[in-house]
This record gives structure tokens, C-alpha cells and sequence, in this order.
């Protein structure tokens, strides 16, 4: 087999299979526990404005979906905000954005610190997003899909006044199209960049374009892919399409179309960006330092492109 970004989550055929997320816990409402106090028996932490960090790389698709549910629902003084270099060394995610190069809160220099503080054998890779625990300093959880679905559910009564309900009292349609454009476009892309083989690349490749097309067909006539009001699905989608030109389409070689040249997604995707709690979080900096240079195995050279032009994203026909 080719020699592989990330050879623990590639298979004997090449496909790419991400790994699982380690630390699960959950910040709840039900929680059992007291103020300051850790999980409940069902792992469950008290909800405590002001104590948890929510660390993110602006350049992570999966992190951006916290940042954007954190922002519009008004959950920015009571979860507090750490944002790591999206240059990755051998030791993972870095807080050299920070003085010192050290977390001002947590006092860490490596995300990797909490990691091992809160599981001493872990030997998975770190990933963002990661909610820590400013008392203890361990990870509460790094489920990226529930961490942002309990921003909504669990944190309720700290909403600002307004705050969008992003997800519908009936989830069954909303729930089914998650899993379908997260298998083949939020993973997908990730299927064709990290790819170790011809065969596995081009079905995930299928796969993606086939779910694209699907997406394009139904965006027709339709603010968000809901109807139209914003949902937590729109945010899932939006995070992969705002760096499909930029990374996906050259980096990962998902290049049957650019985001551009779908006519329904690219005006939907500019419709969130011009959104309040979307576009202020986008950093097309960071998103192509981090990919370019970090996946040293797929751009050897570490050269990072100097387009596409950002302002495409603002301009007005």
C-alpha cells in the first residue's frame, strides 16, 4: 500500500476510515452533579457558564460547526473560545496563536496535554473540537456531531434572546440527511484526499459528486435544505462547501466540479456566508496553511495556492 497521511485510519483497500472519537462525556442538564463537581455516574457534567473551553482550529471543518452554533445562539460569554495554530507539529494541535505559546486559561502548550491528563494510555490522534474542563483540565468530550447538537439542547437557558432553534421538534428527515452528506460529502472528501488507492478514491469520489448532485436537485427553490429556516444541517453542509475551491477540489483531487460551478449550492452557500455567524468565522488563511502544509504526504512541496479570490464570497451580482 501507498504510504498514507494517517496509516492507522487507512484500510488494507485504501479507503480511508476515520478514527472514533475517545472522550464522550456529555454536559447535560439531567446531570446529576453539583457546580464544580465532575461527571455523574451516567457521565454526564453540570451545565456551568464560565467553566468550560471550547478549543477549536478555525481551519477544521468539524470545529467550525461549534464555532457557528456557539455565535448564533449567543453562547460566547458563557463558553469561552481557545483557537490553535492550524499548523499541526509531530505533537499535534499547538496553542502558539497565544502569548507564551501557552492556553491562558487552561495553561497547556499542546491540546495533547489535556488529552493525556484525562487518559494517560491514549495513543489516538488529537483532534478538535474538544471541550475542556477549566477546574479539572481534562476533556470533557471531543464528539464533534453531539457537541454541537447539546449547544443547542443542553444550553438552552443561556441562549441570547432570538437564538435560532436549529433543531426541529421532528428530526427524523433532518437526522436521515446528516448521515447521508456526512458518509459522502463531510467524510467523503476526506475518502477521496486520503485515499491510498485508485479503486477507493474514485467511489468515494462517486459517492461525493453523486450526493452533490442529489444536494444541488434540492436546493432548487429552497433557502436551506430544510425549507426555510437555518438548521444544525445547514451548518454541517456549509463548513465542507466553504472549503470545497479553496482545499477540496485541488488538495483532496474532488475536482469533477467546482462548488462554483453548481449553480443551487453555490448560491445557498453564499446565502449562509453573508449570514450572521458565518462568514466572520471563515479564515481561508488558516484553512489553506493548515491543509497545504500540514498533509505533507499529498503537497510535498508545502506550497499553499494563492487563490481562489475570498471576495467571491461577498460580491454582489
Amino acid at each position: 500500500m501507498r504510504r498514507a497521511q494517517f496509516g492507522a485510519e487507512n484500510g488494507s483497500n485504501g479507503e480511508w476510515k476515520r478514527q472514533g472519537n475517545r472522550f464522550t462525556d456529555r454536559i447535560s442538564r439531567a446531570s446529576d452533579s453539583s457546580p464544580g463537581e465532575g461527571p455523574d455516574d451516567q457521565g454526564r457534567w453540570p451545565v456551568e457558564p464560565g467553566r468550560y473551553r471550547l478549543v477549536v482550529s478555525l481551519a477544521c471543518p468539524w470545529a467550525h460547526r461549534s464555532v457557528i452554533v456557539r455565535r448564533l445562539l449567543g453562547l460566547d460569554d458563557a463558553i469561552s473560545l481557545a483557537v490553535v495554530d492550524p499548523i499541526r507539529d509531530e505533537q499535534g494541535w499547538r496553542f502558539t496563536l497565544d502569548p507564551d505559546d501557552r492556553d491562558p486559561v487552561l495553561g497547556i502548550q499542546y491540546l495533547s496535554e489535556a488529552y493525556l491528563r484525562t487518559d494517560p494510555s491514549y495513543d489516538g490522534r488529537v483532534t478538535v473540537p474538544a471541550i475542556v474542563d477549566t477546574v479539572t483540565g481534562l476533556v470533557v468530550t471531543n464528539d464533534y456531531p453531539q457537541i454541537t447538537l447539546d449547544l443547542s439542547t443542553e444550553w438552552v437557558d443561556h441562549h441570547q434572546a432570538g437564538a435560532p432553534q436549529l433543531i426541529p421538534d421532528d428530526r427524523a428527515e433532518m437526522d436521515q440527511l446528516i448521515e447521508e452528506i456526512y458518509r459522502d460529502v463531510n467524510n467523503g472528501v476526506y475518502r477521496c484526499g486520503f485515499a491510498t488507492e485508485q479503486e477507493a478514491y474514485e467511489a468515494a469520489y462517486d459517492a461525493l459528486f453523486a450526493r452533490l448532485d442529489a444536494l444541488e436537485e434540492r436546493l432548487q427553490g429552497r433557502d436551506y435544505l430544510l425549507g426555510d429556516t437555518l438548521r444544525e444541517v445547514d451548518v454541517r453542509l456549509f463548513t465542507t462547501l466553504v472549503r470545497f475551491d479553496a482545499v477540496y477540489h485541488g488538495h483532496f483531487k474532488a475536482n469533477r466540479n467546482k462548488l462554483t460551478e453548481f449553480p443551487n449550492l453555490w448560491a445557498y452557500a453564499r446565502r449562509l456566508y453573508q449570514h450572521e455567524g458565518f462568514g466572520e468565522t471563515v479564515d481561508f488563511d488558516q484553512i489553506k496553511r493548515h491543509y497545504y502544509v500540514t498533509h505533507n504526504t499529498i503537497n510535498p512541496t508545502g506550497i499553499v495556492p494563492k487563490g481562489p479570490d475570498p471576495e467571491v464570497w461577498t460580491h454582489v451580482d
